[in-house]
């Protein structure tokens, strides 16, 4: 496959079309605010007869992103609100347009569909499950998560109840002129016991290493010693840990600091950009099955209210509930809407033969 880059695009004047999106197309631009180029380009005829098709070229970050042509007409058949928007891009955020993208521009009302009731509605709940997301990981910032190892999550039997490994060492150091630590103790499996060991005052080690250490580890116990306590270790909720915290320091790095600082700011522990962006996806997927067209650049009323959840003026809860029932009512918008169910795969075929016999020079016509 042949790799190209964003220059390469430029230089061959591959692209056909090309906008700014995002905040600055839905007119929710703030001076903090990332300048996403989306666009389509084509790939040149004797490219894709020697190397086949490439799909996509982006920068590093994805803030420049360009979809060959064809893979841009099969997301926007299936009604891909990322997708959709750029072919709805508003006339001030255009870079670069073409006689080609003029024939796709002349129908793009025939790829609004019934579609959108599940696309843009799932990319609203999904906007909204990040919210929550980054809830949970405010919180975990706050309590300054740690990296926890094994023996945090070792337990000993104590009566009818456990009691953890630490307290338990401090206990039996209470009862000893010695001080005694986790290398004094060694384990031994148990038959039909799963994760519950046999421990021993015995060198060795519960573990092999405190700070690099997976799992607990097993000696050989000399015959004659009995018992000094039983241990059980929660691998479970080990591995749970281990997860989140590695998902934690994964944002951690690449969180946007700007946005970490504005959802501070407004001290309500969610992430009100993604909160806007639910809101925003919601009364664009009621606009299209009321009217059968998609305004990119939202008007100066609805603009002020998400500027305000963006600011996060409101409580998470209140627009939780709200966005639930505007949920609720696509059904009804949609239901009564005249929409097609989807875009005829032929007619989406056409336009694409259509557009490349333009851009290649081919004179047989491809549309009867």
């Amino acid at each position: 496959m042949k790799q190209y880059t964003i220059d390469d695009l430029k230089k061959k004047k591959l692209i056909i079309f090309e906008a700014i999106m995002g905040s600055h197309a839905y007119g929710t631009v703030l001076p903090t605010s990332d300048k996403d180029i989306r666009g389509v380009w084509m790939q040149p005829f004797e490219d894709i007869l020697q190397y086949g098709y490439a799909e996509q070229v982006a920068d590093e970050k994805n803030d420049i992103v360009y979809y060959e042509l064809r893979r841009f007409i099969s997301l926007l058949r299936d009604n891909n609100p990322n997708i959709v928007e750029i072919l709805f891009a508003p006339e001030d955020c255009i870079l670069t347009t073409s006689d080609e993208w003029k024939i796709l521009k002349s129908v793009d009302k025939k790829f609004l569909t019934q579609k959108c009731r599940w696309t843009f509605a799932g990319y609203a709940i999904d906007q909204i499950k990040k919210a929550r997301g980054y809830n949970k990981k405010m919180n975990w910032e706050e309590s300054q998560m740690v990296r926890k190892g094994v023996l945090d999550f070792c337990y000993v039997l104590d009566g009818g109840g456990t009691t953890s490994l630490h307290d338990w060492l401090v206990r039996f150091n209470d009862t000893k002129i010695d001080m005694f630590d986790q290398r004094d103790f060694s384990l031994a499996a148990i038959d039909h016991a799963k994760d519950v060991y046999a421990m021993y005052q015995f060198p060795g080690g519960i573990v092999s290493n405190v700070n690099t250490a997976n799992d607990v580890q097993l000696q050989s116990i000399p015959k004659g010693i009995l018992p000094t306590a039983y241990l059980t270790f929660n691998k479970d909720a080990y591995s749970t840990h281990c997860t989140r915290y590695k998902e934690y320091q994964t944002w951690l790095k690449e969180r946007n600091e700007d946005r970490v600082k504005m959802n501070k700011s407004h001290g309500k522990n969610y992430d009100s950009k993604n909160m806007m962006h639910t809101f925003r996806l919601l009364k664009v997927a009621i606009e299209i099955a009321r009217t059968g067209n998609l305004n990119v650049r939202r008007s100066p009323e609805e603009i002020e209210v998400l500027m305000k959840i963006r600011h996060g003026e409101y409580e998470y809860d209140d627009l939780l509930r709200e966005a639930e029932e505007m949920i609720k009512n696509l059904d009804d918008e949609y239901d009564k809407s005249i929409l097609p169910d989807r875009v005829d795969e032929y007619y989406a075929t056409s336009i694409l033969f259509e557009m490349r016999k333009k851009r290649y020079g081919f004179k047989n016509n491809i549309i009867p």
